[in-house]
């Protein structure tokens, strides 16, 4: 994170200070050099697996960010890829660096929780956006998605499983959620950003609620964990008709 390429410590006590928008307008030029975003090897073991799901024709990337899921749509849709998020920021970067070969690719500057779209999409795909969404805005996010699929369509995201109580990762997590929510607290614009906030169960429930028929399927390239389960697992829930 602290690479040349990447924010230093004051930059990302600004951006932590400003609005989620306005903090992501500011990191974007150096956030792919940081960590919150998606590893490459996510983004394969997702696009293989939704090679096996497909093919599609449309595709919408959810909270895009500077687009490496606009990457993985385009290894997967036939027709065209849409990058929407409400940050102008990320969008400028995503503009100047995203620019796959095959579908047509556009970039829309929209909130996620009030799409400005019909049921014009085959695919939704999400990486890693779902910590700046409280739980009590869950079942309005998934119904913006339910409203722009195609009936049949799917919504599909990685999930990584939760560490273990007695793990490092988990007290880790646990500390930034704690400081998050002093900082709320003490103040203004919030800047909301969970790691915990996102539980399965709930997720599962939510988009059941939504009109999803939701699996879940491991992404082997990541191996199971002692007990036996999946370390990563990607979420597929298709619209109902």
């Amino acid at each position: 994170m602290f690479s040349p390429e990447g924010p230093r410590l004051r930059e990302l006590a600004v951006q932590a200070l400003s609005s989620v928008e306005r903090g992501y307008d500011l990191l974007a030029p150096k956030f792919d050099h940081t960590p919150f975003r998606t590893p490459d090897s996510v983004l394969d073991a997702v696009a293989s697996a939704l090679r096996r799901l497909g093919p599609f024709d449309t595709g919408l990337d959810l909270c895009c960010g500077t687009g490496a899921g606009v990457g993985v749509l385009a290894r997967v849709c036939r027709r065209g890829v849409t990058g929407v998020d409400f940050s102008a920021g990320m969008l400028a970067v995503a503009r100047e660096r995203v620019r796959p070969a095959g579908p047509r690719v556009s970039w829309v500057r929209a909130d996620a929780r009030a799409l400005p779209f019909g049921p014009a999409f085959d695919l939704v795909v999400s990486f890693g956006a779902f910590g700046h969404f409280l739980p009590r805005e869950l079942p309005g996010l998934f119904a913006q998605v339910h409203s722009v699929l195609r009936p049949g369509g799917a919504f599909a995201f990685p999930v990584v499983a939760p560490p273990r109580p007695a793990s490092r990762a988990y007290w880790m997590l646990l500390a930034f959620d704690a400081v998050m929510r002093v900082r709320n607290a003490v103040w203004r614009p919030p800047f909301v950003m969970y790691y915990r906030a996102f539980r399965m169960a709930d997720v599962r429930r939510e988009l059941e609620r939504a009109g999803f028929q939701v699996e879940l399927q491991p992404l082997p390239e990541f191996g199971r964990r002692r007990d036996g389960s999946p370390r990563l697992r990607m979420v597929v829930a298709r619209r109902l008709p």
